[in-house]
């Protein structure tokens, strides 16, 4: 019995091997498709926002002329600031 046993036990093992041996192999794995570069993204963006900031502004208009002359208003300008040193200087004298 212990014959009989053996070769059943050989004979499903050379069934297994042949049935493996016969099925068809599965394909090997195809690489994933590259993925877009977020350097070559990040590049572009920053391209496009230097072309946009590369546009010309308009020039600001010239300040209209003071009617008084610049001898006049630094004169106006020191006088103010005289003015505002003495009041510290001296403090208003309370009652």
């Amino acid at each position: 019995m212990g014959r009989f046993l053996a070769g059943v036990g050989l004979a499903t093992m050379f069934a297994w091997f042949f049935r493996r041996w016969r099925e068809p192999q599965p394909a090997p794995p195809q690489p994933a498709p590259p993925q877009p570069d977020p350097a070559k993204e990040l590049k572009q963006k920053l391209a496009e926002s230097r072309a946009e900031e590369a546009t010309p502004e308009p020039e600001p208009e010239p300040e209209p002329e003071h009617p008084m002359g610049i001898d006049e208003r630094r004169r106006e300008v020191h006088e103010r600031a005289q003015a505002a040193i003495d009041q510290m200087r001296d403090p208003p004298s309370t009652g």
